[in-house]
């Protein structure tokens, strides 16, 4: 069970998890659909993680990774593979509690994501599963209410940068390994530090999009400054830690301003 566990992929499993739920309860969602949402989306965020075990477990062999116990043989890729579809399924079934509306919008949610890990990882269009899962994020959300309600445009556009940011952002400490096993994705096509950058601007307009209010104001300030040092950095340094560490930052800002909109993110 634990190494079924960290096959799920469980920091953004539960990274995302909690946005939803913060975002659930910044629109005034009852505490029931609250929680039903919430394990929706831990379960298909769990379900997308052990695909991306499962389907890369060749890949991860070849480049030893040693942070993948599907790699390392500690179990099956069978096992990995029945879980996957299982988890999607319940997280499927626990939205139908939450509506049609809210039921379509997470199995695209999830089929996105699905999609990356079954190919389009390797395409030039590697991006497209982040920007319409993470777009799709907030109207999830709204959707889920009783009744359902649309999401603001701006909320479509900030979580779909994000999730921009995020794809380049976890690409990049492993373009050298997705390189030599035949994985060659937007990022991999512009480079490092043009990816670098794309990350930067991704980040610096979410930013302008979620700054809604004075308070959401300072948010945009701190982002910003992250966001114009990364893309310094990423035009004239080497990758360094604090690089990785400044894109993290940013995003954490966007993120936290995003869950601060509260109601302001119905249309």
């Amino acid at each position: 069970m634990r190494h079924l566990a960290l096959s799920t992929h469980p920091g953004p499993a539960v990274a995302v998890t909690a946005v939803t739920a913060i975002l659930s309860i910044g629109v005034g969602m009852e505490p029931w659909r609250i929680v039903a949402l919430a394990l929706a989306m831990l379960l298909g965020q769990t379900s997308v993680g052990l695909s991306n075990d499962w389907i890369d477990a060749d890949r991860d062999r070849a480049v030893g990774r040693t942070d993948k116990p599907v790699a390392l043989g500690m179990i099956s890729v069978t096992t990995v593979r029945a879980a996957a579809f299982v988890s999607a399924a319940i997280a499927l079934a626990l939205t139908v509690a939450l509506g049609p509306f809210a039921l379509v919008v997470h199995a695209v949610f999830i089929l996105s994501a699905w999609s990356y890990n079954l190919g389009l990882k390797k395409t030039v269009i590697s991006v497209v599963p982040y920007l319409v899962s993470f777009g799709l994020l907030p109207l999830l959300v709204t959707l889920s209410l009783d009744p359902p309600r649309a999401a603001q445009w701006w909320a479509l556009g900030a979580g779909a940068l994000l999730g921009a940011s995020a794809h380049f952002a976890n690409v990049l400490p492993d373009l050298g390994d997705d390189e030599r096993t035949g994985v060659r994705g937007l990022p991999h096509r512009l480079g490092l530090r043009a990816s670098g950058v794309v990350v930067a601007a991704a980040l610096a307009a979410a930013s302008i999009l979620l700054a809604r209010t004075p308070l959401l104001w300072v948010g945009l300030a701190i982002a910003l400054v992250l966001a114009a040092v990364t893309g310094w950095l990423a035009l004239t340094r080497p990758p360094t830690r604090l690089l990785f560490r400044l894109i993290i930052g940013a995003a954490l800002v966007d993120v936290a301003m995003l869950a601060l909109s509260g109601a302001s993110l119905l249309a």
